[in-house]
């Protein structure tokens, strides 16, 4: 009777010694899951406002190519206005020249 009580006390022991353990293993579980899910949104916010920085930079740089573009293509126009001047002017100062040496002839 003696050795039975000793028995199912071991049984008990080993038991609650077994489910002692289960449940030290489930809170380091669920600590490890907590601090997984946190790095998770940790990595999840710094990966979206890394997003939005480089949004936002593409946009600026976006915003100085239009810019440099469109200078670029008014100097570009400027110049080439510059040049049709220039030529309108060599034509009709030829065409002066050839006139006035008409009449004069």
């Amino acid at each position: 009777m003696a050795m039975a009580m000793m028995m199912v006390v071991m049984v008990m022991a080993v038991g609650m010694v077994v489910v002692m353990m289960v449940l030290v293993v489930m809170k380091v579980l669920m600590e490890i899951m907590v601090v997984m899910v946190v790095v998770i949104v940790v990595m999840m916010v710094i990966v979206v406002v890394m997003v939005v920085v480089i949004m936002s930079l593409l946009m600026v740089v976006m915003m100085v190519m239009v810019i440099l573009v469109m200078v670029v293509v008014i100097l570009v126009e400027m110049v080439l206005v510059i040049v049709v001047v220039m030529m309108v002017m060599e034509v009709v100062m030829v065409v002066l020249v050839m006139v006035v040496m008409v009449v004069v002839m």
